[in-house]
């Protein structure tokens, strides 16, 4: 019951988020959505996932950041986003992070790996991710890293700030999920 009012209260925080996508070199997968034609996500060689994982679902991510205020700057307090395949969600992206399936209720918690990043000036960076916990026997239940690409906005806003403001800031990506094999 504790889980489906998170997911409950999760999706109402994470719904009227913006669309796009941008994108940076190398090895590409395609995606598609109802809102556009399919096209061609690059996955960066810096966040490439190691041998012996193979793609199982890619995911566009459509949601925001949310930034608190302490001390005049603005630090990273959370992801709030819905993350759909072809128009239709299939999972909530908080916290953690963590993603957790709308459909079959598993998850999968990552941490970043730290040198496995793409700085852009203008959108939240392209990470690799490695899983650290995973629940449930669904979707997410055996995901071993997860790929956030192809990243447009949920830039933390410039300028000063007065302590304990949140802000939340659209973005966008794909999310990629990995199993090994």
């Amino acid at each position: 019951m504790k889980r489906i009012a998170r997911l409950m209260a999760f999706g109402a925080i994470a719904i009227g988020a913006g669309l796009a996508a941008c994108s940076s070199a190398h090895q590409g997968v395609t995606t598609s959505s109802k809102a556009t034609a399919p096209q061609q996500v690059q996955i960066p060689n810096a966040v490439k996932v190691p041998s012996g994982n193979k793609l199982a679902g890619s995911f566009e991510g459509h949601g925001v950041q949310i930034y608190q205020c302490t001390n005049n700057s603005r630090t990273l307090l959370q992801p709030a986003a819905i993350i759909s395949d072809n128009g239709n969600p299939v999972a909530l992206h908080s916290k953690g992070p963590v993603w957790i399936s709308t459909i079959d209720g598993s998850e999968v918690r990552a941490t970043p790996v730290s040198s496995a990043i793409v700085n852009h000036g203008d959108a939240i960076p392209e990470l690799l991710l490695k899983a650290t916990e995973n629940h449930g026997a669904g979707q997410f239940g055996s995901v071993t890293y997860v790929q956030r690409l192809a990243t447009k906005g949920g830039l933390a806003p410039k300028g000063p700030c007065a302590d304990g403001i949140r802000v939340s800031v659209q973005y966008s990506a794909f999310y990629l999920f990995y199993t090994a094999g």
